[in-house]
């Protein structure tokens, strides 16, 4: 079985910064495309951040230049540096991953729990 749990969510000012990490684990062979959704109340999730195996990101436009997507592959984690946070990132944070496990015939697409990141102006 594999699982993913998301941590780092809290509350900050304005301007402040966080970092939000998911550990991914369980019966691991590989992990292909790791990412960061956020779904604020009355929204849909949307896109934040994702970052391929090899390393390549792609940004939504509200968060580039303030934000960084990375991975640590020798330990199944993605991590989304969050810098200049404004009001409007608020909401809850997602992690997903796309992970070829032990005993499935195909990679499937995991959800970790959310995290929830509040920003106060």
């Amino acid at each position: 079985q594999v699982q993913l749990v998301g941590s780092g969510g809290g509350l900050v000012q304005a301007g402040g910064s966080l970092r939000l990490s998911c550990a991914a684990s369980g019966s691991i062979r590989s992990i292909n495309a790791m990412g960061w959704y956020r779904q604020a109340p009355g929204k849909l999730r949307e896109s934040v951040a994702t970052i391929t195996s090899g390393g390549s990101t792609n940004y939504a436009d509200s968060v580039k230049g303030r934000f960084t997507i990375s991975r640590d592959n020798a330990r199944n984690t993605v991590y989304l540096q969050m810098n200049s946070l404004k009001p409007e990132d608020t909401a809850v944070y997602y992690c997903n991953a796309v992970i070829q496990s032990r005993t499935a015939l195909i990679p499937l697409t995991y959800w970790g729990q959310g995290t929830q990141v509040t920003v106060s102006s």
